[in-house]
């Protein structure tokens, strides 16, 4: 695509020289036409006679609109009229638009009066961009007119965006269908809304001083899209360029610290009951085969090891210090930790900017800088990598080692981490408190967990992203190689943004942290639960081959509700062809469905079940299955999961895998099924039939994302 960025560059010279944060009408037609933007013909006018002139050229009816760089919403000042028909009527509404403008603004400037070709017909849509604090630009679509504020169906994606996001863009709103064509209505031409879509993200990356723009309408119909109205919001305040390491930087600094093979306790006591003492502990309990070096200014010997009086006093080299000291003593044993060339500080203290106190720690991290250093926290409980038996934390030491790494912002989600890995028996490779986020981030986590072969899952609990942009750009690359799950706190409105767009003021917080994960191929849990389950499930589940499900269940009940589900959670159950459905029937009474779901009723004995599922592995066309299970006398609970897990070992044997999981109802029998299942492969639940099918749905999200179904 032939751009005109010097046009552009003009136009923004001589806004900043004129100290305007907002384009007029014309001005954003010409950064327009620059970027190939489809927008009407137009031209500005000054007298009555000169509109009159310029609507006979357009060819009526033609639309008058204010001029003014202290007039961006036009509508409200009473500045623009449509429908204009003659040559009178323009000279009339040419007057009656700039009494408008100067009862709307006494000392607003204008420029002359807009005459526009008029656009009718079609779906109006908006397209448009905005600069997030964390997630920098990002070009917006929905329905325009009206409906974007009633409805505020809008979507967002990072930009520069490729012309596939934009076409899933599209898809993406709720209201997706009418630009399809309904009740008869032709459909618009899509491409042609992906093209300006693309466009806008370009010349929003191209030229950072666009804050915010709107082209609202856009009248798109079978022929083309068209932008009846732009608007254009700038800011030349320059951002504060934020610390970005190279990936090979982070790769060498995260293995140091979360490998470490020699790890100092700043503040190490043995006292029961200190911080310093519990750290100690966990090192030594926990099984750490690393070298632990106490520090402690009096102590010579701390828990039967040598003490040290400042880490400059310990032979050889010192990977982490984990610090257990007020938070005024940080910033000088921050500094002899730098001198000493340790990589990474793990500080435990609170007293920084989580309660106001904001310089203390812009003093801690330019100590960091300037040595090269890396901080987890301040604010934080530790953390945990268990392949290296390291507990460095005051929390209780964890030692059921598994393939899942989570992290979290706050310590109270960390214990709950904790507390359900342990019951759960969930096997985790690490367990990391973020806390204030300092210095190292979910970015960081995301390289290293990338290439750290004792992580198959990365689940995230987090309040903000610092860099919203960097992150979604390492998530990008790491979600097609493991999944990523993220509960990002703070779902609820946090209140309306200070905009001068449409686009704006509907860049709601959580929206944008929605559409980018979703870009980004991470899954979101909508609660700590779902975060937590997802974490212990996705590497349980085989990655399925393609979209079709089917139920098969022993309760008819069971298999509406699990099928609520699948239609909840995006999964597609499968219309059973001719041969599938008969082949099904042989194994159920004639009182039974096939069909799907498959219901076999609940007075069956083990052998229905295990023919059914069977069958339902054994059909290439199947991808994965829902179990429903009730509780009967003629198949007990216990009896129920031993048969189907004798059936999925017989398959595996043959090399058949498949995702399965299971929705228990019945007595606490079920619970000890349950559990039998899930500890032999298949995710099962008591009680619930949500939770298994959100399970495997989050499993389809990373499969989908990452491009592994066919």
């Amino acid at each position: 695509m032939a751009v005109d960025k010097n046009a552009v560059r003009a136009i923004l010279n001589k806004v900043k020289a004129e100290k305007r944060d907002s384009l007029t009408a014309p001005e954003g037609k010409i950064i327009c036409d620059a970027y190939g933007i489809n927008v009407p013909q137009e031209g500005v006018a000054t007298s009555a006679d000169e509109a009159a002139k310029l609507a006979k050229k357009i060819g009526f009816p033609v639309v008058l609109k204010i001029v003014s760089p202290d007039i961006l919403h036009k509508t409200e000042a009473g500045g623009v009229m449509v429908g204009v028909k003659s040559a009178e009527e323009v000279k009339a509404g040419y007057a009656k638009i700039l009494v408008n403008a100067k009862k709307y603004n006494k000392k607003a400037k204008i420029d002359g009066v807009q005459i526009q070709q008029m656009i009718g017909g079609g779906q109006e849509v908006l397209i448009g961009a905005v600069t997030d604090p964390s997630f920098g630009k990002l070009v917006a679509f929905g329905l325009g007119g009206v409906l974007v504020e009633v409805l505020k169906d809008i979507t967002f994606r990072l930009a520069p965006t490729s012309k596939a996001e934009a076409e899933s863009m599209i898809e993406g709103i709720q209201a997706a269908e009418i630009l399809k064509g309904v009740r008869g209505a032709k459909g618009v031409d899509r491409g042609a809304i992906a093209d300006m879509i693309s466009k806008v993200s370009k010349l929003i990356s191209d030229f950072p001083e666009i804050s915010e723009m709107d082209l609202n309408p856009v009248f798109a119909s079978e022929k083309g899209a068209i932008a009846a109205d732009v608007r254009v919001v700038v800011d030349f305040t320059v951002p504060v360029k934020r610390y970005s390491p190279k990936q090979a930087d982070i790769v060498r600094q995260m293995n140091r610290i979360m490998k470490p093979d020699a790890v100092a306790v700043i503040g190490a006591s043995n006292e029961a009951g200190k911080i310093g003492n519990s750290v100690m502990k966990n090192l030594i309990n926990g099984g750490y085969k690393g070298k632990i070096y106490p520090i402690h200014p009096k102590q010579s010997e701390i828990m039967g090891l040598k003490a040290y009086a400042s880490v400059k006093d310990v032979p050889g080299n010192v990977d982490i210090a984990v610090f257990a000291i007020p938070h005024p003593l940080v910033p000088a044993a921050l500094i002899e930790c730098g001198e000493k060339k340790i990589q990474g500080a793990i500080l435990i203290p609170s007293g920084f900017a989580e309660t106001g106190n904001v310089a203390a720690q812009d003093e801690i991290i330019k100590i960091a800088r300037k040595y090269d250093m890396r901080l987890m926290g301040p604010n934080i409980y530790g953390f945990y990598y268990l392949p290296k038996n390291l507990s460095a934390t005051f929390c209780t030491p964890y030692d059921v080692k598994g393939k899942a790494a989570l992290s979290s912002q706050s310590g109270g989600i960390g214990m709950a981490i904790i507390g359900f890995s342990r019951s759960a028996k969930m096997g985790v490779s690490a367990i990391v408190g973020l806390g204030n986020k300092s210095d190292i981030d979910e970015d960081d986590l995301l390289t290293f967990f990338e290439d750290d072969d004792n992580t198959q899952v990365i689940a995230m609990h987090c309040e903000d992203l610092k860099d919203g942009r960097s992150f979604a750009e390492v998530a990008s690359r790491v979600s097609k190689k493991k999944p990523i799950v993220m509960l990002k706190a703070g779902r609820t409105s946090l209140g309306a943004r200070a905009a001068a767009s449409h686009t704006g003021a509907l860049a709601g917080n959580d929206k944008i942290y929605e559409d980018v994960l979703k870009q980004s191929g991470v899954i979101r849990a909508r609660s700590l639960n779902n975060l937590l389950e997802f974490a212990r499930g996705i590497p349980v589940l085989p990655t399925p081959k393609g979209e079709n499900v089917v139920i098969i269940t022993g309760a008819g009940g069971s298999g509406v509700l699990l099928s609520d589900a699948c239609a909840d959670n995006g999964l597609s159950l499968m219309k059973m062809p001719k041969d599938l459905d008969t082949a099904f029937r042989k194994f159920i009474p004639p009182f039974g469905a096939a069909g799907n779901p498959v219901d076999i009723t609940g007075g069956e004995p083990p052998s229905t079940y295990q023919n059914t599922v069977r069958l339902g592995l054994s059909d290439e066309r199947i991808h994965a299955l829902i179990l429903g299970y009730w509780h009967t006398i003629v198949t007990p609970p216990m009896v129920f999961a031993k048969c189907m897990v004798e059936v999925v070992d017989e398959m595996r044997k043959k090399g058949i895998h498949k995702p399965i999981v299971a929705s228990l109802a019945g007595d606490v029998e079920v619970e000890e099924a349950s559990q039998y299942l899930y500890d032999h492969g298949i995710v099962a639940y008591p009680y619930t039939t949500e939770k298994p099918v959100e399970v495997l749905a989050a499993k389809y999200k990373w499969a989908r994302a990452a491009g592994l179904l066919k």
